[in-house]
């Protein structure tokens, strides 16, 4: 009677259980109406692809592997998705297809090299190479952030302090100098116009601000919108080159992974202009696509492109004449991710002082307009 008296739940204890059940069961939903939508980050697809494929090389057939990376998934929506992939491998479809159902979580290139490594029967090599160019390629990001983070930072504190100074401490010298009864100096009139204007419409140009960016959002992802970003973008002194290596060092790498898998050249050329963002390269390939059907060679349309620089030219050509195109192209990645890595650093030494200077200029200016009438106090009375 005791054991039974323990073991049975009271009344309050099973209606925690059920809402508790009740509240499970209801994140659960809300994470599966994501699974089409919300984008998985690289990073975790990196790690995916890692586990996979050692597991795949120890000898663990897919099922069980997908069914290990379900249970140690900590992004619940990926943790579904990889759920949901596992049933439909188990239950007799490839695991190429199957991954195509999220194209949100696995890109084309990922499907793409899963479908080499089916009809080759290499899957493990197959996915221990993508996770490798993955790692490149998160490498590479996180260079790029890290030379755009801290100007970013930088710059948006300045601005907030700036509004700070202009919004609630200018209006306070306003009223001083008011009393003063003269003309002021012609900064400090700007400065105290300024913070006039600020202080009645600063909600207004927020709001136009965020509708600006967000028009704006709207308008790079439109195909003009795409070609004027890029081009601007390369126009950029610095930045633009910054931008140019990094896509140049993403093209090679993919198209090497690619033809190194035995995907399809056409194929592989449909990939790279999607995994790109960049209009400068995927007009390439879509040109270099056309040529290759009538027979040509890539470094043809390369060569004729302004876009490239000479070495991809060269090496492309190299690479066709020695059968080693896919080589040749995974050592101007190499040189361009080294070549990225110099340019961040350097840029980075090189915005400290230019930050500094920005905000020494700024902040300084705005204190020597307010303490000008201080300054010339005694021509101001007289």
């Amino acid at each position: 009677m005791a054991t039974l008296s323990s073991t049975t739940k009271t009344p309050t204890q099973k209606k925690k259980v059920s809402f508790m059940e009740g509240q499970r069961l209801a994140k659960r939903k809300a994470y599966e109406k994501q699974t089409k939508r919300k984008k998985i980050k690289l990073v975790e697809l990196t790690i995916f692809t890692q586990q996979l494929s050692a597991m795949l090389e120890a000898g663990l057939p897919l099922v069980s592997a997908l069914e290990a990376l379900e249970e140690q998934t900590e992004n619940p929506v990926f943790q579904i998705i990889v759920g949901k992939v596992k049933n439909e491998v188990s239950a007799g479809r490839a695991f190429s297809d199957a991954c195509r159902d999220y194209p949100k979580a696995f890109p084309n290139l990922f499907i793409s090299m899963v479908e080499a490594g089916e009809a080759s029967g290499g899957l493990a090599e197959i996915l221990a190479k993508t996770s490798t160019y993955f790692e490149e390629t998160v490498k590479l990001i996180k260079q790029v952030k890290s030379a755009l983070v801290y100007p970013a930072i930088v710059i948006s504190i300045a601005i907030i302090l700036v509004n700070v100074l202009l919004i609630f401490v200018i209006p306070v010298f306003a009223e001083m100098f008011e009393s003063f009864g003269a003309e002021l100096p012609k900064p400090t009139q700007f400065l105290i116009a300024l913070s006039s204007f600020l202080g009645k419409y600063v909600f207004f140009l927020i709001i136009g601000l965020f509708l600006f960016i967000w028009l704006l959002g709207k308008f790079v992802k439109t195909p003009r919108g795409r070609v004027i970003k890029d081009t601007v973008v390369l126009k950029i002194p610095v930045v633009g080159e910054l931008t140019r290596k990094v896509a140049l060092s993403r093209f090679c790498r993919t198209y090497a992974i690619l033809m190194r898998s035995g995907v399809p050249i056409l194929r592989t050329l449909e990939i790279v202009a999607q995994a790109s963002d960049n209009v400068f390269v995927e007009r390439a390939c879509k040109n270099v696509s056309k040529h290759i059907s009538q027979g040509g060679q890539v470094s043809d349309v390369v060569a004729e492109d302004p876009y490239f620089p000479p070495m991809v030219k060269h090496m492309s050509r190299a690479g066709e004449q020695t059968g080693n195109v896919d080589g040749m192209l995974v050592k101007v990645a190499d040189f361009y991710d080294a070549e990225v890595d110099a340019l961040v650093k350097a840029l980075t030494s090189l915005m400290e002082p230019l930050l500094i200077c920005f905000l020494g200029v700024v902040i300084g200016g705005i204190v020597m307009a307010m303490f000008l009438p201080i300054f010339q106090l005694s021509n101001v009375i007289q």
